[in-house]
């Protein structure tokens, strides 16, 4: 069977795939801490339960609008002007089924073959692989943990060339938890100015853990309200990943290309998913209070247990649940029977020697680092980073 090139030259998802091999091992009795998926272990509020059963009673069972329900769309709107002073219209709202179909239908929608999309590294695992999709440049804007991972105008200017069409981030950043401030994107917003046919895309799907105070959008500075994207969804501060809702707000001209491209591939996201949706946008922000703050004790927890390994190096995330600890001390180390060559090498044999998965940073476009999501109870925490702390010791 002939495979296209283009899904050939696709990589798997670093972090489903180490996620697949910890549940393989799972299954066969192995006890594994699974610290490589992005995942909030909170239950959906009732309230959002409620709301999808009576959904389910009133029949809303066909197919929806292709950009979503024009309640939704509504609510949507209401959401970005109360959290973030966004003022959008309804038909500037396409919901999809994730925020990861929100990003890769933008993607579609701007970029043509050879067109530069830059990445503030590290970045989300599938931007890169989204991007090359569609026969996008990558090009990587190095960070490092010195800087707290975050870009400053002046390296953002030596990016940015004739050829760049797109500035995709996140802010709070996966696979970093850092967030960037109100000044900081102001300062990135001024370089931005200067390029006027850069579209940004601003993926905001962490905005409710953010352990700073509000996250702020690049689209609220008004000279870079039209041309930026701003994405978001239900998954992570509403615990509700497996009910796959994202929207985005975006210019008239990509709403409507996001719609005509979702309408071929996929139409209108689920009908339950969606009424769930409403109750969502206009919940008070503040009921996500306690699951914040519970993300907020655990990073002050293993950001405490990781400085006490030699050797490994981290910064104090604001936000999301992850720590990227750079880890390069370790390459070149062994243990007598392994050398480890890179990240990717000491993941797997973390797992093999401690039974914990971890996800390598080569993906995020950070070669030196690994990524632990934190979105699991204080106790596999502590378990965890032990067991990192001990095998690590037997490397030499």
């Amino acid at each position: 069977m002939q495979i296209s090139q283009r899904v050939q030259k696709l990589a798997e998802s670093e972090t489903l795939a180490m996620s697949r091999r910890a549940n393989e091992m799972k299954e066969k009795g192995i006890d594994v801490i699974n610290m490589s998926l992005g995942e909030p272990d909170f239950k959906t509020p009732d309230f959002l339960k409620r709301a999808a059963k009576e959904a389910i009673d009133k029949d809303f069972s066909y197919y929806t609008p292709v950009p979503g329900y024009k309640e939704l769309q509504e609510a949507v709107c209401r959401k970005f002007k109360r959290d973030n002073s966004l003022d959008y219209k309804p038909n500037q709202i396409v919901v999809s089924t994730g925020a990861k179909q929100s990003i890769i239908n933008v993607i579609m929608a701007v970029v043509n073959p050879g067109d530069e999309v830059v990445l503030p590294a590290p970045y989300w695992v599938s931007y890169s692989e989204m991007v090359s999709l569609f026969e996008g440049k990558v090009i990587e804007a190095t960070t490092g943990i010195e800087t707290d991972f975050k870009l400053t105008p002046a390296l953002l200017e030596k990016y940015i060339t004739p050829k760049t069409r797109v500035f995709l981030f996140s802010s709070p950043c996966n696979p970093t938890g850092t967030t960037y401030t109100e000044k900081e994107l102001r300062a990135l917003g001024e370089v931005f100015k200067k390029h006027p046919d850069v579209v940004i895309i601003s993926d905001e799907i962490y905005e409710h853990i953010n352990f700073e105070g509000k996250t702020f959008s690049l689209a609220a500075i008004p000279e870079l309200f039209e041309r930026t994207v701003t994405v978001n969804g239900l998954s992570k501060g509403f615990a509700m990943t497996g009910w796959r809702l994202g929207y985005i707000g975006a210019p008239k001209a990509i709403a409507d290309a996001c719609v005509k491209i979702q309408g071929q591939f996929t139409s209108g996201t689920c009908s339950i998913t969606q009424r769930a949706a409403i109750a969502a946008m206009d919940m008070d922000p503040a009921e996500i209070t306690p699951m914040r703050e519970a993300f907020r004790k655990r990073r002050d927890l293993i950001v405490k247990l990781f400085k006490d390994i030699p050797h490994v190096q981290v910064n104090n995330p604001q936000g999301a649940f992850y720590l990227f600890p750079k880890v390069d001390w370790y390459f070149g180390k062994s243990d007598g029977k392994t050398t480890i060559k890179d990240a990717k090498d000491l993941c797997m044999w973390l797992l093999d020697e401690a039974k914990v998965a971890l996800t390598p940073g080569g993906s995020f476009g950070a070669p030196d680092y690994f990524r632990l999501s934190y979105a699991t109870s204080e106790e596999k925490i502590t378990d965890a980073c032990n067991r990192i702390k001990t095998a690590l010791g037997k490397l030499k």
